[in-house]
């Protein structure tokens, strides 16, 4: 075990081989329990992977244009 420092506000870094054997990273949700004279901290959930795009991200309250619209339509007279 390695030893880590507590912050003013009470944080706390937990050591990086630690976070990867878990899998905890940045919005995961870790809960802790007393039990005697220590902490047991357990991971509540894990977010998921973040997207490698933004395909599909967001939404339009407008409808879907049709897939026979010819935008050249709208310059004719």
């Amino acid at each position: 075990m390695e030893p880590c420092s507590v912050t003013s506000k009470g944080q706390v870094t937990i050591p990086k081989s630690v976070r990867q054997r878990l899998g905890i990273r940045q919005g995961s949700k870790i809960e802790f329990a007393l039990v005697g004279d220590h902490i047991e901290m357990r991971v509540k959930n894990t977010p998921q992977d973040a997207p490698t795009g933004g395909f599909g991200m967001l939404k339009s309250q407008r409808p879907a244009i049709p897939a026979d619209f010819d935008p050249a339509d709208l310059l004719k007279p």
